[in-house]
Formats: structure tokens, C-alpha cells, sequence
């Protein structure tokens, strides 16, 4: 084997034996991607929380133009989907969940909206696709939850 192969397979290894590597990962993603999603979220609400602006409304109206959606029910969807999952993906409470979501907003991003910003769009989806392969990593309240509640049940 050639020294750059073995020097790779030391210092993966070396990596894997850290402490806490493998919960490092998905949270390192989860709080990349989640302040990025909220925020975008909290530029569509209006005078309310949890209602969407005049000017989202407009932006899926002019800008946007989903195919088969009201503007206004996407502009709803939108805030509720980039103020709700980014949440739960922030702590990794129902991470696999709020990774899909989010995987499938971005996925409606880049094929309807800005179909020619792909090097941007790509990246957040392999990050949601991770997640939502993998889980939030021992770093979430999932797996404090299964911790405490399903590993009890099994024994």
C-alpha cells in the first residue's frame, strides 16, 4: 500500500476514536442549515408570527409561481415548513422528519424557483439527506428520548 493510504487510514481512524466524533457531525450540520432555514422563514411573516406578510404573498405571487399552489397557502406553507422544522431540527427533535421536509423545500427551491442556483441549493441537500438518512446524532433530544423512554422497554 502506498504511504498516502496508510497515512489516510491513520488519521480516519484517529477521527473515529475521538470522543463524541460520531455526534459531532450531525450537529455540526443541524446548526448550519437550521439558523439558515429560520431565518428565511421569519423574512415571510407579517404582522403576526405565524402569518405570512403581503409581500411573501406578492414574492409567490410575481416572483415564485409555484405550479398547482395558491400563493397565499405557499406562502403559509413556506413560513410554517422554515419557522417550525429548522426548530426542531436545531435541538434534533424529530430530526429525520424535519430533514425530509426540509430536503423537499429546498428540492421545490431549486426545481420551480431558482432552478439555476444549484451550487448553492446542492450542499443544504446532501446535508438534509444525511440527516435524514442518519438521524441527529447522540447530540439531539431523539436520542435522549430513546434513551429514556424506548432502550427501558426493551430490556
Amino acid at each position: 500500500m502506498s504511504a498516502l493510504v496508510i497515512r489516510y487510514q491513520q488519521g480516519s481512524a484517529w477521527l473515529s476514536s475521538l470522543p463524541g466524533a460520531t455526534a459531532l457531525a450531525p450537529l455540526a450540520v443541524r446548526l448550519w442549515l437550521a439558523p439558515l432555514f429560520y431565518a428565511s422563514g421569519r423574512t415571510k411573516a407579517g404582522d403576526s408570527f405565524w402569518v405570512p406578510s403581503d409581500l411573501a404573498v406578492t414574492l409567490f405571487e410575481e416572483e415564485y409561481r409555484l405550479p398547482l399552489l395558491d400563493p397565499g397557502l405557499a406562502a403559509q406553507l413556506a413560513l410554517l415548513g422554515e419557522t417550525i422544522l429548522p426548530a426542531m431540527l436545531l435541538v434534533g427533535l424529530g430530526t429525520r422528519f424535519a430533514a425530509f421536509g426540509l430536503l423537499l423545500m429546498a428540492l421545490v427551491i431549486q426545481l420551480f424557483v431558482y432552478p439555476s442556483y444549484w451550487m448553492e441549493h446542492l450542499p443544504w441537500m446532501v446535508g438534509f439527506l444525511s440527516l435524514s438518512l442518519t438521524g441527529g446524532g447522540a447530540a439531539s433530544l431523539d436520542r435522549v428520548l430513546e434513551m429514556t423512554f424506548f432502550r427501558k422497554s426493551r430490556d
